[in-house]
């Protein structure tokens, strides 16, 4: 979709962004409970609340931008929800993360642990989850991201059908004028999960692209979303 100039200057903004996502993650950490509602402003949170209130617990569909934490402690500030995480490599950094998130009252539980997750569902609680990253061949399918197969996990729908809980997604992004930011809570799917798993992907890769094309810099491309390649295709890292 670009030439080659405009994918350096998106690249170039991609940095800049990560580097400001750095001074957001302290915001996110030591500000207070009035500036970030100051900085934020959140669209659809009724959407949220409609659906805890079938009592069949949420799954708080995201992905990986910048201001994540941000995003976390702004929403976490209306209504309480859990977190998945995949720990961190750096021991020190994981420690911080989970520290942070905890003091704000999110309960940490760890991606791999589906009976955790489970119970926290069927408790009528909130989770964040998010299924954007390259977790290799293994329970993915290889579907369409931005008109590129990616390999895309699958596990997002065997939870939503053994926990019966809603999927309401939910993304967010810095505006274009650095005054604050936006969160925009979108409606729970309907008929999800469907009888087919790849076309679930398919739709949720839709639902992300659709974020990313409003805040392209601010999308973690760090992580390698092309990684894994069907078939004998070519590594693109």
């Amino acid at each position: 979709e670009l030439n080659e100039a405009q994918r350096r200057q998106r690249v170039h903004g991609h940095i800049e962004s990560q580097f400001l996502g750095l001074i957001e993650l302290g915001m996110a950490w030591w500000s207070s409970d009035r500036e970030i509602i100051r900085l934020t402003h959140i669209d659809g949170i009724g959407n949220l609340k409609t659906a805890l209130a079938e009592g069949k617990g949420v799954i708080l569909l995201s992905a990986h931008f910048a201001p994540l934490d941000l995003s976390v402690r702004a929403l976490g500030l209306k209504l309480p929800f859990d977190f998945t995480y995949r720990p961190h490599q750096n021991p020190v950094l994981d420690h911080l993360l989970r520290q942070h998130r905890e003091c704000n009252g999110k309960h940490h539980i760890p991606r791999d642990d589906i009976r955790a997750l489970l119970k926290t569902l069927k408790s009528g609680r909130a989770v964040w989850y998010a299924s954007d990253q390259n977790f290799g061949h293994k329970n993915s399918v290889f579907v369409d991201f931005f008109g590129i197969p990616a390999a895309t996990n699958t596990a997002l729908s065997r939870i939503a059908k053994l926990s019966s809980a809603r999927v309401v997604p939910y993304f967010y992004r810095r505006l274009d004028d650095d005054t604050g930011y936006v969160i925009e809570v979108l409606p729970a799917l309907d008929n999800f999960p469907g009888m087919d798993s790849a076309h679930d992907a398919l739709r949720i890769n839709a639902l992300i692209e659709e974020a990313v094309r409003k805040a392209p810099e601010q999308y973690y491309w760090s992580h390698r979303r092309y990684k894994d390649r069907p078939g004998n295709e070519p590594r693109y890292y």
